[in-house]
């Protein structure tokens, strides 16, 4: 069925091993929530392309906006005081958008470079305040932050570590916060919070807190198992965040533009954050682009550091791309119009309860969780405990695979063992039944109910 003629191409997050014996899945196309593959074979997107084709595909307004940009300024660089008027007009509705506080931003590319660039800030804010021991930034175990050097650091999934030598130092991890998997027997999920935070409190202390500079998350976790936050977690996290006068980070590559019903992942949990990530689906995964967002307070320190630095020596080709730009609003233009976050949210609870109700009593699925359009459905091998399988099992994978068959892209997170969706944000019910009819016979395909 696939290509299997040898591959120029390296292909991220892909065994080469199993490329070179299976093939490639060419993708030819795709329209609405759809994707056609090279054989005809019509597919729900059930992970919106990698959690970022929040208005589906194939939108022509979309398409005229990137080819008007492209006609007017195809490219010009930002660097040395050059801009272009999407930049500033996106600039300006972003920081209008945003949590509270957050008043400047940065243009990159991608979710990694975005937060790369603000540990780099944090480094060069607190060397400028004379604080050159100020320099651990504090993540998670089970976090995902991207896959530079840094933000592989960061990441929290041990396969992004293994054989290239990462972490690096000044990189620390703290527990995961999901309930399900790691809480105590007879644990309550505010006594689970607490326990967390006391061991976040130990870590700061055990390193000195004079030499930690922030902590990172997600506001609810991606590709680590799409993981809400205990009850009084985040509210915590920012106490403690205050005492050390540690900043705050927070990772909304994959929250934010409406995922989780509201326009940041931070204001669905109550998170205000020094600093913000985002990428994906700003564009709606058409074209590349990130933004970093940083707090008055932080931009001032850079500002006055300019005086006697000279430039912010940092920046990318593409920082602030005219076309990337003008693609950025458009997307906002459709999420406004379209009231998607608010959609993300009726139409995620109706996901999430549909999911419930049809797998409540399957013996091998142990939790449904999320918010908004993104969920997870957790595999279990007994309830009981939980006992979870064995990785080595790969039955995430077998499951989507299967669901691929039937007419279904879902998301294997095999580092948990469950199975993630987050679809466009303009499905509708009736699409949101296929898809959960679709998943529900390729569960059943792979683990029969009894």
């Amino acid at each position: 069925m696939k290509n299997t003629n040898t591959f120029p191409v390296l292909h991220p997050a892909s065994s080469i091993s199993d490329m070179l014996k299976n093939g490639s899945t060419k993708i030819k196309s795709a329209k609405g929530i759809h994707i056609k593959d090279e054989f005809g074979h019509t597919l729900i997107d059930g992970i919106a392309g990698l959690w970022c084709a929040n208005l589906g595909h194939g939108r022509e307004e979309i398409a005229d906006s990137m080819a008007n940009a492209v006609r007017n300024l195809d490219y010009f660089h930002t660097f040395g005081g050059f801009s272009n008027d999407d930049q500033d007009r996106l600039g300006t509705r972003l920081t209008d958008m945003s949590p509270e506080g957050l008043d400047h931003v940065f243009f990159g590319s991608s979710g990694s470079d975005a937060n790369d660039t603000l540990l780099k800030i944090v480094w060069y804010y607190n060397n400028v305040l004379g604080r050159p021991q100020k320099k651990k930034i504090i993540s998670r175990w089970g976090a995902y932050h991207g896959t530079s050097i840094s933000t592989a650091s960061l990441t929290g999934l041990k396969g992004f570590h293994k054989r290239f030598d990462l972490p690096i130092d000044r990189i620390l991890h703290t527990d995961c916060p999901h309930y399900y998997r790691f809480a105590q027997k007879g644990e309550s999920e505010s006594e689970f919070a607490a326990r967390l935070l006391s061991n976040l409190d130990e870590l700061i202390q055990a390193q000195d807190p004079n030499t930690i500079a922030a902590f990172i998350g997600e506001p609810l976790m991606g590709a680590g198992g799409v993981v809400p936050p205990p009850k009084g977690y985040w509210h915590g996290v920012q106490k403690i965040c205050k005492q050390y006068d540690i900043l705050l980070i927070a990772d909304e590559v994959v929250c934010g533009f409406g995922r989780t019903g509201r326009d940041f992942g931070s204001q669905t949990f109550g998170i205000v954050p020094d600093m913000m990530a985002t990428a994906k689906a700003i564009t709606a995964g058409v074209f590349p682009f990130s933004a970093a967002f940083l707090s008055k307070e932080i931009w001032g320190i850079l500002r006055d550091a300019s005086e006697e630095y000279g430039n912010f020596a940092h920046g990318y080709t593409y920082s602030g791309h005219p076309v990337g730009a003008a693609v950025a609003n458009t997307v906002l233009d459709i999420y406004e119009r379209e009231n998607l976050a608010a959609n993300a949210k009726n139409i995620g609870a109706y996901l999430m309860a549909s999911l419930s109700e049809e797998l409540h009593e399957h013996p091998n699925v142990g939790e449904i969780r999320g918010a908004g359009l993104v969920c997870a459905v957790q595999l279990v091998e007994n309830k009981e405990g939980p006992i979870f399988y064995d990785p080595s099992k790969k039955l995430p994978a077998k499951i989507a695979n299967e669901a691929y068959k039937r007419g279904l892209i879902i998301r294997p997170l095999p580092s948990v063992g469950a199975l993630a969706f987050s679809p466009p944000l303009v499905i509708n019910k009736s699409e949101v039944d296929e898809m959960i009819e679709i998943f529900v016979s390729a569960l059943n395909a792979i683990l029969p109910l009894a």
